[in-house]
Protein backbone atom coordinates (compact mmCIF):
# COMPACT_ATOMS: atom_id res chain seq x y z
CA UNK A 1 0.00 0.00 0.00
CA UNK A 2 1.21 3.98 -0.83
CA UNK A 3 2.14 5.82 1.89
CA UNK A 4 0.44 9.19 2.11
CA UNK A 5 1.39 12.26 3.66
CA UNK A 6 -1.57 11.56 6.54
CA UNK A 7 -0.08 8.17 7.34
CA UNK A 8 3.40 9.95 7.98
CA UNK A 9 1.71 13.33 9.96
CA UNK A 10 -0.20 10.43 12.23
CA UNK A 11 3.31 7.86 12.56
CA UNK A 12 5.13 11.54 13.98
CA UNK A 13 2.36 13.01 15.19
CA UNK A 14 2.04 15.91 13.78
CA UNK A 15 -0.47 17.50 11.47
CA UNK A 16 -0.61 16.77 7.61
CA UNK A 17 0.42 20.98 7.16
CA UNK A 18 3.06 20.49 9.46
CA UNK A 19 4.71 17.84 7.21
CA UNK A 20 3.81 19.28 4.35
CA UNK A 21 6.01 22.89 5.46
CA UNK A 22 8.82 19.76 6.18
CA UNK A 23 8.67 18.38 2.69
CA UNK A 24 9.09 22.39 1.76
CA UNK A 25 12.44 23.32 3.49
CA UNK A 26 10.04 25.81 5.30
CA UNK A 27 11.25 27.72 8.34
CA UNK A 28 7.85 27.48 9.76
CA UNK A 29 9.22 24.31 11.52
CA UNK A 30 11.23 24.63 14.00
CA UNK A 31 14.53 21.52 13.92
CA UNK A 32 13.22 18.93 16.44
CA UNK A 33 10.31 18.69 15.00
CA UNK A 34 11.74 18.89 11.35
CA UNK A 35 14.01 16.01 12.89
CA UNK A 36 11.74 13.65 13.68
CA UNK A 37 9.05 13.72 10.59
CA UNK A 38 12.56 13.40 7.94
CA UNK A 39 13.64 10.36 10.28
CA UNK A 40 9.75 9.23 9.64
CA UNK A 41 9.70 9.63 6.01
CA UNK A 42 12.50 7.84 5.40
CA UNK A 43 11.27 5.03 7.26
CA UNK A 44 8.14 4.92 5.64
CA UNK A 45 9.72 5.08 2.44
CA UNK A 46 7.41 8.08 1.75
CA UNK A 47 8.07 9.52 -1.63
CA UNK A 48 5.98 13.09 -2.19
CA UNK A 49 3.58 12.94 -5.03
CA UNK A 50 5.38 15.75 -7.44
CA UNK A 51 2.18 16.25 -9.77
CA UNK A 52 -0.09 16.72 -6.89
CA UNK A 53 2.75 19.24 -4.82
CA UNK A 54 3.12 20.87 -8.31
CA UNK A 55 -0.55 21.29 -8.66
CA UNK A 56 -0.99 22.63 -4.87
CA UNK A 57 1.65 24.95 -6.17
CA UNK A 58 0.17 25.75 -9.36
CA UNK A 59 3.56 25.07 -10.73
CA UNK A 60 3.76 22.80 -14.18
CA UNK A 61 7.78 23.06 -13.31
CA UNK A 62 7.76 23.87 -17.15
CA UNK A 63 9.35 26.60 -19.30
CA UNK A 64 8.53 27.51 -22.91
CA UNK A 65 11.17 28.46 -25.30
CA UNK A 66 9.76 30.57 -28.43
CA UNK A 67 12.53 30.46 -31.30
CA UNK A 68 11.55 32.15 -34.37
CA UNK A 69 13.33 29.56 -36.58
CA UNK A 70 14.37 26.29 -35.09
CA UNK A 71 16.68 25.09 -38.14
CA UNK A 72 18.59 28.45 -37.20
CA UNK A 73 21.71 27.19 -36.37
CA UNK A 74 22.15 30.05 -34.08
CA UNK A 75 19.69 29.00 -32.00
CA UNK A 76 20.51 25.30 -31.61
CA UNK A 77 23.28 26.18 -28.97
CA UNK A 78 20.96 28.68 -27.19
CA UNK A 79 17.97 25.73 -27.02
CA UNK A 80 20.71 23.36 -25.27
CA UNK A 81 21.94 25.59 -22.98
CA UNK A 82 18.36 26.42 -21.90
CA UNK A 83 17.67 22.78 -21.89
CA UNK A 84 20.77 21.45 -20.03
CA UNK A 85 20.21 23.90 -17.66
CA UNK A 86 16.52 23.10 -17.12
CA UNK A 87 16.73 19.96 -16.64
CA UNK A 88 19.63 20.74 -13.57
CA UNK A 89 16.90 22.39 -11.70
CA UNK A 90 14.32 19.68 -12.26
CA UNK A 91 12.48 21.60 -15.02
CA UNK A 92 11.42 21.10 -18.13
CA UNK A 93 10.89 22.75 -21.92
CA UNK A 94 8.95 22.84 -24.37
CA UNK A 95 10.30 24.38 -27.82
CA UNK A 96 7.76 26.34 -29.95
CA UNK A 97 9.00 27.31 -32.93
CA UNK A 98 7.38 30.46 -34.73
CA UNK A 99 8.60 30.24 -37.92
CA UNK A 100 9.74 33.64 -38.43
CA UNK A 101 5.91 34.29 -37.88
CA UNK A 102 4.88 37.45 -35.01
CA UNK A 103 1.46 36.10 -35.31
CA UNK A 104 2.79 32.17 -33.93
CA UNK A 105 4.83 33.90 -31.55
CA UNK A 106 1.85 35.41 -30.13
CA UNK A 107 -0.32 32.16 -30.17
CA UNK A 108 2.61 30.12 -28.43
CA UNK A 109 2.44 33.08 -25.70
CA UNK A 110 -1.00 31.48 -24.74
CA UNK A 111 0.74 28.70 -23.13
CA UNK A 112 2.04 31.28 -20.42
CA UNK A 113 -1.62 33.06 -20.26
CA UNK A 114 -3.19 29.69 -19.66
CA UNK A 115 -0.65 28.65 -17.22
CA UNK A 116 0.41 25.53 -19.04
CA UNK A 117 4.07 27.07 -18.59
CA UNK A 118 5.79 28.60 -15.24
CA UNK A 119 7.71 30.72 -17.55
CA UNK A 120 8.49 31.94 -21.39
CA UNK A 121 12.04 32.49 -22.95
CA UNK A 122 12.17 34.31 -26.32
CA UNK A 123 15.04 34.12 -28.41
CA UNK A 124 15.26 36.62 -30.90
CA UNK A 125 11.99 37.69 -30.15
CA UNK A 126 9.70 40.04 -33.46
CA UNK A 127 7.88 41.07 -30.32
CA UNK A 128 8.75 44.66 -29.71
CA UNK A 129 9.93 45.96 -26.23
CA UNK A 130 6.34 47.28 -24.99
CA UNK A 131 4.50 44.09 -26.12
CA UNK A 132 6.82 42.46 -23.61
CA UNK A 133 7.25 44.81 -21.05
CA UNK A 134 3.29 44.63 -21.18
CA UNK A 135 3.40 40.68 -20.65
CA UNK A 136 5.78 41.00 -17.48
CA UNK A 137 3.33 43.68 -15.99
CA UNK A 138 0.23 41.42 -16.23
CA UNK A 139 2.45 39.23 -13.91
CA UNK A 140 3.97 36.76 -16.23
CA UNK A 141 7.80 35.33 -15.74
CA UNK A 142 9.24 36.05 -19.11
CA UNK A 143 13.40 36.45 -20.13
CA UNK A 144 14.56 37.55 -23.98
CA UNK A 145 17.44 36.33 -25.05
CA UNK A 146 19.34 38.40 -27.96
CA UNK A 147 18.00 42.01 -26.61
CA UNK A 148 18.32 44.42 -23.86
CA UNK A 149 14.98 45.44 -22.61
CA UNK A 150 15.89 48.40 -19.60
CA UNK A 151 12.81 47.26 -16.99
CA UNK A 152 12.86 45.79 -13.99
CA UNK A 153 10.32 43.17 -14.74
CA UNK A 154 12.13 41.16 -17.79
CA UNK A 155 14.79 39.45 -17.62
CA UNK A 156 17.30 39.54 -20.49
CA UNK A 157 20.52 38.74 -21.73
CA UNK A 158 21.86 39.89 -24.98
CA UNK A 159 25.07 40.90 -27.16
CA UNK A 160 26.46 44.34 -27.80
CA UNK A 161 25.55 44.43 -31.34
CA UNK A 162 26.75 48.01 -31.86
CA UNK A 163 30.58 47.12 -30.33
CA UNK A 164 30.32 44.02 -32.26
CA UNK A 165 29.59 45.02 -35.54
CA UNK A 166 32.25 47.96 -34.70
CA UNK A 167 35.35 45.77 -34.30
CA UNK A 168 33.81 43.97 -37.91
CA UNK A 169 34.03 47.08 -39.92
CA UNK A 170 37.52 48.13 -37.74
CA UNK A 171 39.01 45.11 -38.91
CA UNK A 172 38.00 45.13 -42.64
CA UNK A 173 38.78 49.11 -42.88
CA UNK A 174 41.79 48.24 -41.31
CA UNK A 175 42.88 46.33 -44.16
CA UNK A 176 42.28 48.82 -46.60
CA UNK A 177 38.51 48.53 -47.76
CA UNK A 178 36.27 51.26 -47.84
CA UNK A 179 33.20 50.09 -50.07
CA UNK A 180 31.88 47.28 -47.76
CA UNK A 181 28.47 46.24 -48.18
CA UNK A 182 25.73 44.91 -45.56
CA UNK A 183 23.24 42.46 -45.84
CA UNK A 184 20.81 42.52 -42.90
CA UNK A 185 18.07 39.90 -41.03
CA UNK A 186 14.68 39.91 -40.99
CA UNK A 187 13.41 43.03 -41.17
CA UNK A 188 11.33 43.13 -37.39
CA UNK A 189 14.24 41.06 -35.78
CA UNK A 190 15.96 43.08 -33.60
CA UNK A 191 19.29 42.19 -34.08
CA UNK A 192 18.77 43.22 -38.26
CA UNK A 193 18.11 46.97 -36.93
CA UNK A 194 20.75 46.84 -34.34
CA UNK A 195 23.47 45.21 -36.64
CA UNK A 196 22.53 47.87 -39.48
CA UNK A 197 22.61 50.77 -37.26
CA UNK A 198 25.86 49.36 -35.93
CA UNK A 199 26.88 49.24 -39.37
CA UNK A 200 26.05 52.97 -40.03
CA UNK A 201 27.83 54.17 -36.87
CA UNK A 202 31.39 52.20 -37.46
CA UNK A 203 30.98 53.99 -41.06
CA UNK A 204 30.64 57.14 -40.14
CA UNK A 205 33.03 56.71 -37.20
CA UNK A 206 35.91 56.11 -40.17
CA UNK A 207 34.81 58.45 -41.82
CA UNK A 208 33.36 55.91 -44.79
CA UNK A 209 30.05 57.40 -46.50
CA UNK A 210 26.64 55.22 -46.46
CA UNK A 211 25.50 53.97 -49.51
CA UNK A 212 21.68 52.25 -49.16
CA UNK A 213 22.49 50.35 -52.20
CA UNK A 214 25.05 48.74 -50.46
CA UNK A 215 22.79 47.56 -47.95
CA UNK A 216 20.14 44.83 -48.93
CA UNK A 217 17.98 41.89 -46.39
CA UNK A 218 18.46 38.04 -46.48
CA UNK A 219 15.97 37.45 -43.60
CA UNK A 220 19.08 35.20 -41.55
CA UNK A 221 18.78 32.15 -44.30
CA UNK A 222 21.47 30.78 -46.62
CA UNK A 223 19.55 31.32 -49.46
CA UNK A 224 18.62 34.99 -48.74
CA UNK A 225 21.85 36.08 -48.55
CA UNK A 226 22.59 34.59 -52.03
CA UNK A 227 20.00 36.49 -53.47
CA UNK A 228 20.85 39.73 -51.47
CA UNK A 229 24.51 39.73 -52.35
CA UNK A 230 23.12 39.25 -56.21
CA UNK A 231 20.74 41.91 -55.73
CA UNK A 232 23.89 44.55 -55.10
CA UNK A 233 25.59 43.24 -57.25
CA UNK A 234 23.06 44.03 -60.11
CA UNK A 235 22.66 47.48 -58.74
CA UNK A 236 26.51 47.86 -60.61
CA UNK A 237 27.66 48.91 -56.89
CA UNK A 238 31.37 48.36 -56.59
CA UNK A 239 32.78 47.13 -53.10
CA UNK A 240 35.30 44.82 -51.99
CA UNK A 241 33.84 43.56 -48.53
CA UNK A 242 30.42 41.95 -47.46
CA UNK A 243 29.27 41.71 -43.97
CA UNK A 244 26.14 39.67 -43.08
CA UNK A 245 24.89 40.02 -40.46
CA UNK A 246 24.64 36.10 -39.75
CA UNK A 247 26.72 33.35 -40.77
CA UNK A 248 24.01 31.80 -42.83
CA UNK A 249 24.01 34.38 -45.07
CA UNK A 250 27.11 34.41 -45.77
CA UNK A 251 27.66 30.54 -46.65
CA UNK A 252 24.74 32.20 -49.08
CA UNK A 253 27.63 34.83 -50.04
CA UNK A 254 29.77 32.34 -50.57
CA UNK A 255 27.77 30.32 -53.19
CA UNK A 256 27.02 33.81 -55.18
CA UNK A 257 30.75 34.39 -55.20
CA UNK A 258 31.45 30.95 -55.95
CA UNK A 259 29.23 30.80 -58.87
CA UNK A 260 30.97 34.38 -60.68
CA UNK A 261 34.20 33.29 -60.35
CA UNK A 262 35.24 35.87 -57.40
CA UNK A 263 37.81 34.70 -55.19
CA UNK A 264 37.53 35.37 -51.66
CA UNK A 265 39.08 36.72 -50.10
CA UNK A 266 42.01 38.04 -52.87
CA UNK A 267 38.46 40.00 -54.04
CA UNK A 268 36.12 40.36 -52.07
CA UNK A 269 36.46 40.10 -48.13
CA UNK A 270 33.88 38.24 -46.14
CA UNK A 271 32.31 38.11 -42.24
CA UNK A 272 29.59 36.63 -40.30
CA UNK A 273 28.11 36.63 -37.27
CA UNK A 274 27.51 33.43 -34.65
CA UNK A 275 30.49 30.64 -35.12
CA UNK A 276 27.96 28.67 -36.03
CA UNK A 277 29.84 24.79 -36.64
CA UNK A 278 30.17 25.19 -40.47
CA UNK A 279 32.40 28.11 -40.11
CA UNK A 280 35.76 26.30 -39.91
CA UNK A 281 35.11 23.95 -42.43
CA UNK A 282 34.43 25.58 -45.19
CA UNK A 283 37.13 27.06 -47.90
CA UNK A 284 38.30 29.49 -46.93
CA UNK A 285 37.29 29.30 -43.53
CA UNK A 286 34.79 32.23 -42.13
CA UNK A 287 35.81 35.40 -40.33
CA UNK A 288 33.37 35.67 -37.46
CA UNK A 289 31.77 37.25 -34.71
CA UNK A 290 31.43 34.60 -32.03
CA UNK A 291 29.37 34.98 -29.17
CA UNK A 292 29.10 32.30 -26.08
CA UNK A 293 25.22 31.25 -27.24
CA UNK A 294 25.34 27.92 -24.88
CA UNK A 295 26.47 29.97 -21.80
CA UNK A 296 23.17 32.94 -22.85
CA UNK A 297 21.14 30.06 -23.35
CA UNK A 298 22.32 28.30 -19.49
CA UNK A 299 22.87 32.20 -17.64
CA UNK A 300 19.13 32.64 -19.08
CA UNK A 301 17.15 30.19 -17.45
CA UNK A 302 18.96 30.25 -14.22
CA UNK A 303 17.91 33.47 -14.10
CA UNK A 304 14.88 33.27 -15.21
CA UNK A 305 14.01 30.55 -12.53
CA UNK A 306 15.37 32.39 -9.70
CA UNK A 307 12.53 35.07 -10.95
CA UNK A 308 10.03 32.32 -10.84
CA UNK A 309 11.21 31.19 -7.22
CA UNK A 310 11.86 34.41 -5.89
CA UNK A 311 8.70 35.72 -6.58
CA UNK A 312 9.96 39.13 -6.56
CA UNK A 313 11.90 41.66 -9.07
CA UNK A 314 15.40 43.31 -8.70
CA UNK A 315 17.01 45.49 -11.60
CA UNK A 316 19.79 43.36 -11.67
CA UNK A 317 17.93 41.44 -14.55
CA UNK A 318 20.06 42.46 -17.63
CA UNK A 319 23.15 40.76 -18.07
CA UNK A 320 25.88 41.92 -21.26
CA UNK A 321 27.91 38.95 -22.53
CA UNK A 322 31.06 39.49 -24.63
CA UNK A 323 31.74 38.34 -28.02
CA UNK A 324 34.52 37.39 -29.91
CA UNK A 325 35.63 38.54 -33.63
CA UNK A 326 37.40 35.45 -34.85
CA UNK A 327 39.28 36.66 -37.54
CA UNK A 328 40.17 33.57 -40.42
CA UNK A 329 40.96 33.27 -44.05
CA UNK A 330 37.86 35.09 -45.84
CA UNK A 331 39.30 38.02 -44.08
CA UNK A 332 42.63 38.11 -43.29
CA UNK A 333 43.77 40.11 -46.58
CA UNK A 334 44.96 43.35 -46.90
CA UNK A 335 43.85 45.19 -50.47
Amino acid sequence: MTNKIKDVSAKAGVSPTTVSRVLNNSKLVNEKTKRKVLKVIEEMGYIPNASAKNLRSKKTMTIGVIVTDILVSYNADIIKGIENMANSLNYKIIICDAQDQKEKEIDYLNLLYNRTIDGMILVTSTLSDQEIIKIAEQGYNIGVIGRNIDHDLVSCVYNDNLKAVQEVIDHLVQNGHKDIAFISGLKDAVDSHERLEGYMKALKRNQLPFDPELVDNGDFSEYGGYEAIKRIIQRGKKFTAVFAANDEMALGVYNAFKELNIKIPEQIAVVGVDNIRVCSYVSPKLSTVAQPKYSMGALMTEKLIDQMNENKYTSSRTFKVSSTLLVRQSSDHEL
